[in-house]
């Protein structure tokens, strides 16, 4: 096909279409690959995957959300979320709910129903719907005066505890604008308990006796009980370092104990006899993650970790019938999901991939498991583990059918030492599609944000990870879990501490020298990006170490240490599990702040640059992006470097036309000068992409 001819036939088309029209080319056509072809932004841009599971008690059904992206040519809008169960017994899935997005779906206790969180036309706030199992209209059974943010349902099925965000106040000024204070009009979550079966407009939800913000909840065995978490303010600093756990009796609605946790906190559960809780949190307040078990009465109390030496995540936990607990782990670059007992004994693995990374789980007492898990051929699908692993595991949905007939590359674990002996580090490698060993590649470095995160051998392309979007074009895609990721454990987690921009990204230096040295890349075509952290990364590489980096796309990322202290939403988080120290405690702390940030070393720059920041990001403020661009503009003026700012986005793109246009701008800035090895060439038109195949 004269794919020229056809470019030139749906551009004017594109001017001048209606949306539908638009929706039916990109859905139709941009769907049906070439044989021989690989990913391309446009495949990216239409991928389904499953965004959650919940099984039923019984196992015989399972309730999941598919996120569907929007047509980035018809509107920017972010993905929606559809509802669909699954008979386990027949294999057959249904579409139950797609009128909008959904949340928060559960099987209601003591009903043939699932519930969910959505707003339909005509609503005035977020409420609360019901589905029977056999189909049907979805129903309104509550709806509150405001958003209903999260809820959970008491053994009796009648009662839920819900928790909502006051409206925040508003100016009485006489002018024809509002300003906004900042940080001073947040307003709190407080939580509530509620009967859904009588005429809630009759009398108002009991509120929750306890000051700040609510972000979990969850019932006792018995429904005499609510464990809630709580935190001083809604601010996203306290959200991550200022949870405390709460137990709060049913009939008084007032707490009656308090536990003595720490740091970060990410789940918590009752066993079934409920004389423990079980909490997924930090081994302490210097954890960077919530990965560690920890056991507490509900009387109150410390907790108490358990498995301490497990050298990976624990990523989630929920409590087995007989009083152990079901867990996900990471290990490394693999998955896990296993039981352990509350002593930390007896630890066992009822199914371990090195090739499924699994996001989720849900456990029914009938002994199924369903869980949602990427592999390096396909993005998130569901799966099902009958009798706890006998059989091994059976996918149960194919989203995105036209991945059959794509090329994909290669991808493998590797590992590497680093320099200084510390540790041996892990990452993954995705050769370009048709690869021919002893063939020396572009590669392009895809580092993590956090730097507590980490990758799993899983699906690794989305808007902003070139993985197999790059492999189609003819590079190599390096993912190195360089010290202070997840999943090694706590030592690894904790390595980096107070080491910004140290040893951590030696390690991805290094990592390249690896595969330098294995033959595998060019030296003189090695490319980096990535977001948040990643995007500092980014910028060092492309300053600091600019003579090992051919071309870089730096993404809400980090380039001044000093106002990035100043502009972010987590001080504390930055401080307490990142620096463990104040950089204003001396001069020479000031100076070394200063030294390890991009803008110090721009004499260094030769790296062309790609800057791509959310104009309305929070976290990395844009002015990070901002200071780096000016800094080249000025002191390196020979330097391609180029600044993208998406409006109304924050710390990530969320919408679907900015996602596109970011893989675009992403891949050409690549072919320009990473493929090429020149940078000196021109830098690439700035028009966004129209309709047409890559």
């Amino acid at each position: 096909m004269d794919y020229t001819r056809l470019r030139s036939i749906l551009h004017p088309i594109r001017l001048c279409s209606t949306p539908a029209l638009l929706f039916l080319i990109f859905s139709l056509f941009y769907s049906l690959p070439l044989q021989g072809q690989g990913v391309t932004p446009h495949h990216v841009a239409n991928t389904h995957s499953v965004s959650s599971s919940v099984i039923s008690d019984d196992g015989d059904h399972i309730a999941y959300t598919i996120s569907v992206p929007a047509n980035p040519y018809s509107e920017n809008a972010p993905n929606s979320t559809e509802l669909h169960v699954l008979d386990t017994e027949s294999g057959i899935s249904k579409p139950y709910y797609s009128v909008g997005s959904v949340g928060d779906v559960q099987f209601r206790p003591g009903h043939n129903s699932l519930t969910f969180l959505t707003k339909q036309a005509g609503d005035d706030t977020r409420a609360l719907y019901e589905l029977p199992l056999d189909g049907g209209e979805a129903v309104k059974i509550f709806e509150y005066e405001r958003n209903i943010s999260s809820y959970t349902w008491h053994n009796d099925g009648e009662h839920i505890a819900f928790s909502s965000f006051r409206t925040a106040e508003e100016s009485d000024s006489p002018l024809p604008y509002t300003a906004d204070v900042y940080e001073e009009n947040q307003p709190q979550r407080p939580a509530y308990i509620t009967n859904v079966e009588h005429d809630h407009m009759d009398h108002e939800p009991h509120q929750i006796q306890v000051d700040g913000t609510v972000y979990m909840m969850e019932w006792s065995p018995d429904g005499s009980k609510l464990a809630v978490s709580v935190a001083p303010t809604p601010t996203i600093d306290d959200f991550y370092m200022a949870q405390s756990v709460v137990v709060v009796d049913y009939s008084s609605r007032e707490v009656v104990a308090e536990v003595n946790n720490e740091g970060k906190l990410g789940q918590m559960e009752w066993s079934p006899d409920g004389e423990r809780l079980a909490l997924r949190a930090g081994a302490d307040i210097h954890d960077p993650i919530d990965g560690r078990i920890l056991i507490v009465s509900p009387d109150g109390g410390t907790p108490q970790i358990i498995d301490e030496d497990f050298e990976g995540k624990y990523e989630q936990i929920d409590w087995t019938s007989n009083n152990e607990i079901h867990f996900l782990a990471a290990e490394s670059t693999a998955s896990v999901i296993g039981t352990i007992r509350p002593d930390g004994s007896g630890k066992q693995a009822l199914f371990q991939s090195g090739e499924h990374a699994i996001t989720s789980f849900s456990y029914s007492s009938a002994g199924v498991l369903s869980f949602t898990a990427s592999s390096p051929q396909h993005p998130t699908e569901l799966f099902v583990l009958e009798s706890e692993g006998e059989t091994g595991p059976e996918r149960m949905t194919h989203l995105n059918p036209w991945l059959e007939d794509l090329e994909l590359g290669r991808q493998e674990v590797i590992s590497f030492q680093a320099r200084d002996g510390e540790f041996e580090i892990d990452g993954l490698m995705i050769y370009p599609t048709n690869y021919t060993e002893g063939t020396r590649i572009p590669v392009i470095t895809m580092v993590h944000g956090g730097p507590e995160a980490h990758y799993s051998n899983g699906w690794l392309t989305s808007y902003s990870m070139p993985g197999q979007m790059a492999a189609a074009k003819g590079y190599g895609v390096f993912y190195p879990n360089y010290r202070g990721s997840t999943g090694r454990g706590i030592e690894f987690a904790t390595s980096s501490q107070g080491d910004l921009a140290g040893a951590e990204f030696d390690d991805i230096v290094d990592g390249v020298d690896y595969l330098i040295d294995e033959g595998i890349a060019d030296g003189d075509r090695i490319g980096v990006t990535g977001g948040s952290y990643g995007g500092y990364a980014s910028g060092w590489m492309s300053t600091y170490y600019s003579d090992r980096f051919a071309a870089s796309v730096m993404f809400v990322g980090i380039s001044n240490n000093l106002s990035k202290w100043g502009t972010s939403d987590i001080p504390n988080e930055l401080y307490l599990v990142h620096t463990l120290e104040r950089m204003w405690e001396s001069d020479e702390k000031w100076m070394d702040y200063l030294k390890r940030s991009p803008i110090y070393w721009v004499d260094r720059a030769e790296t062309p640059l790609l800057i791509m920041h959310g104009a309305e990001d929070t976290r990395v403020h844009p002015a990070q992006s901002l200071e780096l661009y000016r800094h080249i503009k000025v002191r390196k003026p020979d330097v391609p470097v180029r600044l993208v700012w998406y409006p109304g986005e924050g710390h990530g793109n969320s919408r679907s036309s900015s996602k596109f246009d970011y893989s675009h701008r992403m891949l050409e800035w690549f072919d320009t000068y990473l493929m090429t090895g020149d940078n000196t060439a021109p830098k690439p038109e700035w028009d966004a992409p129209i309709p047409d195949k890559q």
